[in-house]
């Protein structure tokens, strides 16, 4: 009987749900050498979460409209005190400015970087490249990936920056037209919200800002499956997303 090979995420990132394992794939049944080929050594496929940076290099300077965030570490503890095992410990999507390039170019005009360094960011969830550099996990992304800046330890008191628009998400429906009581596996996620805060609006051709279309106040209505999604201290839950995913002002 063929040994079943092992593939192993050992070097994998550490996403959440996804710990250190061995894998076995069982090819019982299933022809190892084909006919009139032979079989050949296979080399480990080694994935890195992160590139590393030697030592040698001391500083990172970042380029055109691109920062480099130091990554918030991942919370161990729950606010209890439990301790929080890896496949339940959330991504961080925050972190701290500590390098900023020298902005972008837009026809004649040139347009610094929004944020400084020292400022709490909160920036998309897929964004950027992370590079481990100093001793520490660092993403390097473009400004225009920063949702906004975090002036407290709330997502309710996030600033918004470029067209991005901070929404509080209505709670969903507890009933069905009939009157019948949905669990929450079957409460649909509303795509209606109240706008907390707006950013300063996105950089036309020269380098102006463009108001956004929304204020604070508005009810609206969002694509679906848009923004980035937080929950507030109060359990409330909030969406940041762009202007241009706001499909409708309700009133």
């Amino acid at each position: 009987m063929a040994t079943a090979p092992a593939i192993s995420t050992r070097s994998l990132p550490s996403f959440e749900g996804l710990r250190p394992s061995t894998i076995r794939v069982s090819l019982v049944g299933l022809p190892l050498r084909p006919a009139g080929l032979t079989q050949r050594p296979v080399r480990g496929l080694v994935v890195r979460a992160a590139t590393s940076i030697a030592p040698k290099y001391t500083s990172l300077k970042p380029l055109a409209d691109r920062v480099l965030v130091k990554i918030k570490t991942v919370e161990e503890k729950t606010v209890g005190g439990i301790l929080l095992p890896s496949t339940a410990q959330t991504k961080p999507q925050g972190g701290e400015v500590v390098a900023v390039g020298e902005g972008k170019t837009f026809g004649k005009n040139k347009v610094d970087i929004s944020v400084k360094t020292g400022t709490l960011v909160v920036y998309s969830k897929y964004a950027g490249t992370e590079v481990e550099f100093n001793g520490s996990n660092h993403l390097l992304l473009k400004e225009d990936d920063i949702v906004g800046i975090l002036e407290t330890d709330d997502i309710k008191d996030l600033k918004p920056l470029n067209e991005r628009v901070l929404i509080k998400i209505a709670e969903a429906e507890e009933k069905t037209a009939g009157g019948l009581l949905l669990t929450e596996a079957t409460k649909e996620k509303p795509s209606i919200g109240t706008v907390i805060a707006v950013g300063p609006g996105s950089l036309d051709g020269e380098g102006n800002r463009k108001p956004l279309s929304v204020s604070p106040g508005n009810t609206v209505l969002y694509s679906k499956y848009a923004g980035n999604d937080f929950k507030g201290s109060d359990g409330s839950e909030y969406i940041a997303l762009r202007a241009s995913d706001v499909i409708a002002v309700l009133s």
